[in-house]
């Protein structure tokens, strides 16, 4: 099985390029940065920047909504490749094709730039200090369970 899910930061705008002929398809190209969850000693780097690459209605998403800074949650598969650049060297390939995206913080919370409106939710004021809201005495009527 090859699947692959991310939670990171674009580290700049989505490259957007149409393919050829009478169906042009969107090809997006981004990478994101994934924060490390443990950091080994001497290791400056705490996260690692993975090439994205997303077609079609993907793609046209990512180059309406994505934008440098956007927290999202990239769902798809390793595909490797290679080819040859124009020293005549051959230079290997690993991205994720993305078959699904989703934002991973609201609009307010990550900057005003990742073009999404959050969904109406209540707000984390209305908690209680242990993380579960309240519910109000005399409701256990109304539950359809004991």
């Amino acid at each position: 099985m090859n699947k692959v899910i991310l939670m990171g930061r674009l580290t700049r705008d989505p490259e957007v390029r149409y393919s050829q002929g009478d169906q042009a398809t969107a090809i997006a190209r981004y990478t994101l940065a994934v924060d490390r969850r443990f950091k080994r000693d001497g290791d400056q780097q705490t996260a690692d920047f993975i090439g994205c690459v997303a077609f079609g209605r993907l793609g046209e998403f990512a180059e309406k909504y994505l934008r440098k800074g956007t927290k999202v949650v990239v769902t798809g598969r390793i595909q490797t490749g290679s080819y040859t650049n124009k020293d005549g060297q051959k230079v290997y390939t690993t991205d994720v094709v993305v078959e699904e995206c989703e934002f991973a913080e609201s609009k307010n919370s990550g900057g005003d730039n990742s073009g999404f409106t959050p969904v109406d939710r209540p707000s984390p004021s209305s908690a209680a200090g242990d993380g579960f809201m309240n519910i109000p005495d005399g409701i256990d009527e109304e539950l359809p369970f004991n």
